[in-house]
């Protein structure tokens, strides 16, 4: 038991994710397994997440085929014919299934799944209605199976509850279905001829897929694809743990248009990030219409864009936005080696080319050391004098007809600063652009580090593109600008990441705090707290609150302000009351004992006017001089708990500058979300102030966390605003506070 609020962890887990939207026979099998083991947060979590055993899946040794068809002009008979054809390429036997065929392709047919000759890996399932099927592959002991038919969530309540109910048979029968509504990208011709490590993906619609499919026909290797439809049972997580702990797996690549649970997606991108595994991922809902779009294809929750955005940086998620940027970032990430160094170096054969590539690569983010004195002297050995060598380095021109060329690209590389080149090649000039692809090429068969080269021409068909750059397995090559630079800085960023990665599921807290046992008896279920009542909640948690004292009269009022000391603020105080300043609830600057007087008079009078319900009024400290932030807590449909701080004060809701985090999470990412915040620089100091105590901001949050985590559904809603970050070492202070109870 976490505490009387909460009931037994299985029911308070149920709750959570009937809230997400999720099926909750799923999470709470998986809870209850987690539970067994003691491996569960404060809130009673799952802290890892589960890996499942697909490889049954990919490599079956037998196949069932329920309705399979081979009349010809049907659609189930192309579908069986692929399947036949896969069964063959991975080595399975496969067993057709209709009640009224003797044999399908030529392979004899059993009338129903209790006739079939053995026991089953996988059951793809080409029925309108899979339902009535799901029994009977439970009973015959099949692992995995596979609906491709529509009519589920995406169509609207109705179909939600028929999928519902697909996914409670799914649960009683103990196998694991993919789908409904996927198809048969799963079941895809692989190459094998390809080497390196590859890519797995995974796509909620099949055809958006296809070009990261199609980076097969330019050298890519990929290993598998998951097509995950609805997700009634198996979902994106699932696979994003399973290929994680691939070997051969060097990158995931997703396309996803809604989460079925956003912890189960943070747990799995938890075990991916512990193995350096990169997860690349399209994620459709940045806006009103794509979220809405995204609903009526999948019947899922897409979530509060920020939300998801922020989640995926925490856990090292490389969000892209098209296609063609997930194509090639997951491509270089895949196959590109470590990074010795985060300098990026530009080379190219016109001066406004580099300068225009430089210009967009500064832009994003990226590191262009200018070159040491001792290189620049180096490259003009080759180079003219007169042209500028210091990064960009413009060649003018690569040489053809000696080694010249070779050398100068050596010398870059050999920069101990330098981890990647770059060279943009604006359009095919031969014979210079053909040596310098070749030159760059084998440039890149020596070394190390990372060779990039953009391929300007939007014709393709050259040799030099074609044979000599696309032939090469450690040359990346880009056709734009944008997409290069995109997957360069997302390489850089990923193995910073990794090199620092620590899990904070590692260093969640296990069990409840003092300080949530005295928040519990503070907390009034579906109720918004008093001010008062709201900042003793966060001095349970060791948040620093003025000094105050709350009174009933005019002359408690007065001894109150005594004890406080002068110059004092006063505040009406009721839990209805939100936006105390607007309605003139709030005096400041009070020095004497008469202004105290006449103060607490007109707060009551206005809040009899007004109609609002006081429990008192405060009679606080006065804080002045600091900078103004918030810090709050808010519930995601599918994340649960998200913690947000930004500037505080009028600031907040004007400038909306903010950064969230999903617990739980360290310091480190407690820190990051202050660098985040374009309006920083006040925490440092400007215009002549001093800089502030930011570890006491970082402390507030990691506080304000624990609450988030402890008290769990009991916090609907928490706003610290503003909180009052004094001078360095001083602490910060909380001067308002608004705490609603579900």
């Amino acid at each position: 038991m976490l505490g009387s609020t909460h009931g037994t962890l299985t029911t308070h887990f149920r709750a959570r994710v009937v809230a997400c939207g999720e099926e909750p026979h799923a999470a709470v099998h998986s809870m209850t397994a987690a539970a067994a083991e003691g491996d569960l947060d404060v809130s009673g979590r799952p802290l890892h997440s589960t890996v499942p055993d697909l490889d049954r899946f990919f490599r079956p040794e037998s196949v069932a085929v329920i309705g399979a068809s081979d009349t010809e002009g049907r659609p189930r008979t192309g579908i069986t014919r692929q399947l036949v054809a896969w069964a063959e390429r991975v080595g399975a036997r496969l067993h057709p299934v209709h009640p009224t065929r003797e044999s399908v392709f030529g392979r004899p047919c059993s009338p129903s799944v209790a006739d079939l000759p053995e026991q089953v890996d996988l059951a793809v399932l080409l029925v309108g209605d899979p339902l009535p099927v799901i029994e009977e592959l439970g009973q015959a002991k099949v692992k995995f199976a596979v609906a491709f038919a529509s009519g589920f969530a995406e169509t609207g309540e109705e179909g939600a509850a028929a999928q519902a109910r697909l996914a409670a048979a799914v649960e009683r029968s103990g196998l694991r279905l993919l789908g409904p509504n996927t198809n048969l990208n799963a079941f895809e011709a692989f190459r094998d001829d390809l080497d390196g490590p590859a890519i797995a993906l995974i796509t909620q619609s099949g055809h958006q897929g296809r070009p990261v499919y199609t980076l097969q026909e330019l050298g890519v290797r990929l290993s598998h694809w998951a097509p995950t439809g609805n997700e009634a049972d198996l979902e994106t997580a699932d696979f994003i743990s399973y290929f994680s702990q691939r070997p051969e797996v060097g990158a995931i690549a997703c396309y996803v248009e809604g989460l079925k649970d956003g912890r189960s997606f943070l747990l799995a991108a938890d075990r991916a990030a512990r193995a350096g595994v990169p997860v690349v991922a399209v994620k459709v809902g940045r806006t009103e219409t794509g979220a809405r779009t995204a609903a009526s294809h999948t019947g899922k929750l897409t979530g509060a864009d920020q939300v998801v955005d922020a989640a995926m940086r925490q856990f090292g998620v490389i969000r892209v936005d098209g296609l063609d940027e997930l194509q090639d970032t997951a491509a270089l990430l895949a196959r590109a080696r470590k990074p010795q160094a985060d300098g990026v170096v530009v080379y190219s054969i016109s001066g406004g080319t580099g300068a225009h590539f430089s210009d967009l690569a500064t832009g994003a983010g990226l590191k262009l050391p200018t070159l040491s004195e001792e290189k620049q002297r180096e490259l003009h050995e080759w180079i003219p004098g007169y042209l500028n060598v210091a990064n960009p380095v413009d060649n003018g021109g690569h040489p053809v007809g000696d080694w010249r060329g070779r050398k100068i690209i050596d010398a870059i590389l050999t920069d101990p600063d330098v981890g990647v080149l770059i060279c943009p090649i604006t359009g095919p000039f031969p014979p210079m652009s053909d040596r310098l692809a070749q030159d760059l090429v084998d440039a890149a068969e020596t070394t190390d580090k990372l060779v990039c080269v953009v391929w300007g021409s939007p014709v393709g068909t050259e040799d030099a593109y074609r044979t000599t750059l696309l032939g090469s397995s450690r040359v990346a090559t880009f056709r734009t600008f944008g997409n290069c630079i995109t997957a360069v800085k997302a390489y850089l960023d990923h193995h910073r990441f990794a090199t620092s990665y620590r899990s904070p599921f590692d260093e969640a807290p296990r069990t409840p705090s003092p300080s949530f046992r005295k928040a519990q008896a503070l907390i009034r279920p579906g109720h918004q707290l008093s001010e008062h009542a709201a900042k003793q909640l966060l001095r349970a948690y060791g948040i620093r609150v003025p000094r105050e004292q709350l009174v009933t009269s005019a002359a408690a009022a007065v001894r109150a302000a005594g004890l406080v000391g002068f110059p004092v603020v006063m505040k009406a105080s009721g839990a209805r009351l939100a936006h105390k300043t607007e309605l003139g609830l709030v005096k400041v600057g009070l020095t004497s004992a008469s202004q105290v007087r006449d103060a607490y008079r007109e707060l009551t009078d206005i809040a009899r006017y007004e109609g609002v319900e006081l429990d008192g009024v405060l009679v606080c400290q006065m804080i002045e001089r600091g900078v103004e932030m918030m810090v709050g807590v808010t519930h995601d449909a599918l994340f649960g708990p998200t913690v947000t701080v930004g500037l505080g004060g009028v600031l907040v809701e004007v400038l909306h500058d903010a950064a969230v985090r999903v617990p739980p999470f360290g310091e480190d990412q407690a820190r990051a979300m202050l660098a985040e915040l374009r309006g920083r620089a006040l925490l440092e100091g400007v215009r002549g102030g001093p800089p502030v105590d930011v570890d006491a901001l970082v402390e507030v949050v990691l506080r304000v966390q624990r609450m988030a985590l402890e008290l769990g559904d009991d916090l609907a809603e928490l706003d610290i605003n503003p909180l009052m970050v004094l001078g360095r070492g001083q602490g910060a202070v909380a001067l308002d506070a608004l705490a609603v109870c579900r």
